[in-house]
């Protein structure tokens, strides 16, 4: 069994995040999903930061089961303690943004998969294999999962676990307040307090805000309440005392909350404060459990705190530890960190990984997104086309045969059938937005003047744009183009999808060594990051060391470069690859019509069936994936030595 360095364990949920910000609840009209529950929220910061973690919790058997479990993985966080309720539903959290001071939301918990965890839930070898067991507040609200709680503190005792409490209290979770109060931080209930202070001895940390150590300690004077917890429980007690920061107390507790140990703030603007308490015990994780000083381990706290409260959404706001590495030692540009652009790159390029499912650190693309050369074939119509991208998608499944690696290039006017049934089938999936053959760049009409059609578009699409351009081109052809695509990159990100960009110098001029690096640099510097280069091949070493250097000068983070084909022959691309390959940047290919072309003029007029064209594009685009890996072996081989 892995190691794991800390287990969360009791909520998990779907957030559905109103996406319309100053209105009430009552108005919103779209939402954005997310996973949720502070202890998968923790989970996810966590790892996000580079710890080893894992929830212990329970799902439904369900759509919103499946994607939080997908989305663990994704982020991750180990599944292992994920236990499937296939008599309940996965529970579901409603949430909007009115202002800096009201964050309305709806707790839908009745009776939910994650409130049925109990004992027999409990692994004691899963326990064992964590370093830190985390439990969170609201599983002490009822016997059946108070039971699971305390059978996990005690395994983790016994098995020399750290273990933290985040008190995270929600009265009306506690029943103490009503269904319209999910908003509501405080509600004294000297029941719950009993409670609380009743398991308190478990645990070597307590977080929580001055509210909730009111409703541990059973006093609304937060220096009293930390003494009555004092007296209970041993454990460094954090509080969190929201502009002030937060202090931490190892010891007797201090006549000012000011004498604790703090750690820096950070003076951002306030957007949102909905999951920002577990952004910043994942920060204090990875200080704690990397054994630094309090000071150290707030100051992670405070600025993944910091991150949360300026973003959308809860876990999607968290940093990775090379986003958070690079904040604290570039500082504060703008108090607004989500209209910082340069930070939201970092934030992007080292969070997308849990976007998809997938290793796609090796690329084994079959394009079949081409719509003017099938339409320009003998027998073609709109119906035939479909068609035969359905069987482009079935040969590409039979070749990836569920591995990973593997990935399809089809548009939505001719192959809408075979891209949706692509879906969900591990394949990465890229989908064209340029009008064909259009110079300058035009983009398909569907997505509507302002791209606003790409909020329909599956988040598991990479939007692929094609432009034929050339250092020569005048600045006028230029700056048209670039302003298309620079239109397009703004509203995938906003939309989150990936971006491909491919250009194509040699349709438009004669290229050289420095050709492609030229025309790299001019998207770059206007502010274009693509998540993927789509490049044409090279024939020399010089011109793919040029390119590949122009890349990584601007962004260190891009995904990589996948090589086109040009309905080249099979002979002609392996000596491309062989070049190609050498360099660990480009991650494979996109081909197509070396593909399916001669198959496709064949099929259109009835010269061959739908299982010989399979069979044959099948067969052709193996061999390309062997030609590659074979080309790519090598070079890697070398590399390592």
């Amino acid at each position: 069994m892995t190691k794991l360095d800390v287990i969360t364990l009791g909520r998990s949920s779907v957030d559905l995040y109103g996406a319309q910000i100053g209105g009430r609840l009552e108005d919103m009209g779209s939402f954005d999903k997310y996973i949720g529950g502070s202890p998968t929220n923790i989970a996810c910061g966590a790892a996000r930061l580079g710890l080893k973690s894992a929830v212990i919790t329970r799902v439904g058997d369900e759509h919103m089961g499946r994607f939080i479990r997908e989305q663990l993985a994704r982020e991750g966080v180990s599944t292992d303690g994920v236990v499937t309720d296939n008599e309940r539903l996965t529970a579901l959290v409603i949430l909007g943004i009115r202002d800096e001071e009201q964050f309305p939301l709806i707790f839908y918990r009745e009776n939910c998969a994650d409130m049925a965890l109990c004992e027999d839930d409990i692994d004691e070898a899963f326990i064992a294999s964590a370093r830190a067991l985390v439990v969170t507040g609201t599983h002490l609200s009822h016997p059946r999962t108070e039971a699971a709680v305390l059978k996990a503190l005690k395994l983790a005792r016994k098995h020399g676990l750290r273990t933290a409490l985040d008190i995270d209290y929600r009265p009306n979770l506690w029943g103490v307040a009503g269904h319209g109060a999910g908003e509501s931080r405080f509600v004294e209930s000297a029941k719950v307090t009993r409670k609380l202070q009743s398991g308190l001895h478990y645990f070597d940390l307590i977080v929580g805000t001055e509210e909730e150590f009111h409703i541990a300690g059973g006093s609304i004077d937060t220096l009293e309440a930390l003494n009555a917890v004092r007296k209970v429980s041993a454990a460094t007690l954090i509080c969190k005392r929201g502009a002030k920061g937060a202090s931490a107390f190892e010891g007797e507790i201090p006549a000012s909350l000011d004498d604790g140990q703090t750690g820096p703030g950070f003076p951002i603007e306030v957007f949102n404060v909905l999951g920002a308490g577990d952004g910043f015990f994942a920060g204090l994780l990875k200080g704690w459990m990397d054994d630094a000083d309090w000071p150290t381990a707030l100051k992670y706290a405070n600025a993944c705190g910091a991150f949360a409260v300026s973003r959308h959404g809860c876990t999607p706001a968290y940093p990775s530890l090379e986003e958070l590495n690079f904040f604290l030692s570039r500082g504060i540009r703008t108090k607004a960190l989500r209209h910082d652009a340069e930070l939201e790159q970092v934030h992007w390029a080292t969070n997308r990984h849990t976007r998809v499912n997938g290793d796609f650190s090796t690329m084994r693309v079959f394009a079949f997104d081409h719509r003017l050369q099938l339409e320009e074939m003998a027998g073609y119509s709109l119906e035939r086309g479909s068609r035969f991208k359905e069987l482009c998608l079935e040969a590409a499944l039979k070749v990836q045969n569920g591995q990973s690696g593997y990935g399809i290039l089809c548009d939505n006017r001719i192959g809408r059938t075979a891209l949706h049934a692509a879906s969900g089938t591990g394949l990465w999936i890229g989908r064209p937005a340029e009008l064909p053959g259009s110079r300058p760049l035009g983009i398909e009409p569907e997505l509507g003047p302002d791209f606003g059609e790409l909020s329909e578009w599956a988040r598991e699409d990479v939007v692929k744009v094609l432009c034929f351009c050339h250092p020569d081109d005048d600045e006028g052809t230029w700056a048209e183009q670039i302003a298309t695509v620079e239109r397009l990159f703004v509203a995938s990100r906003r939309n989150n999808l990936e971006f491909l960009l491919e250009v194509i110098p040699s349709k438009v001029g004669t290229v050289g060594d420095q050709t492609v690096a030229s025309v790299i640099n001019r998207f770059y510097d206007a502010g274009i990051s693509p998540d993927w280069w789509k490049l044409e091949p090279m024939k020399t070493k010089k011109a793919w060391q040029n390119a590949i250097e122009a890349i990584e000068t601007h962004d260190k983070h891009t995904r990589g470069i996948v090589v086109l084909g040009l309905d080249a022959p099979e002979a002609e691309l392996k000596a491309s690859f062989d070049v190609a390959a050498g360099f660990d940047l480009v991650k494979g290919f996109a081909v197509g019509r070396t593909i399916f072309g001669d198959v496709a003029r064949s099929w259109f007029v009835g010269k061959s069936d739908d299982s010989e064209a399979v069979k044959e594009m099948a067969e052709r685009y193996s061999r390309l994936c062997g030609i590659w890996d074979s080309a790519r072996e090598p070079a890697q081989g070398a590399r390592n030595e």
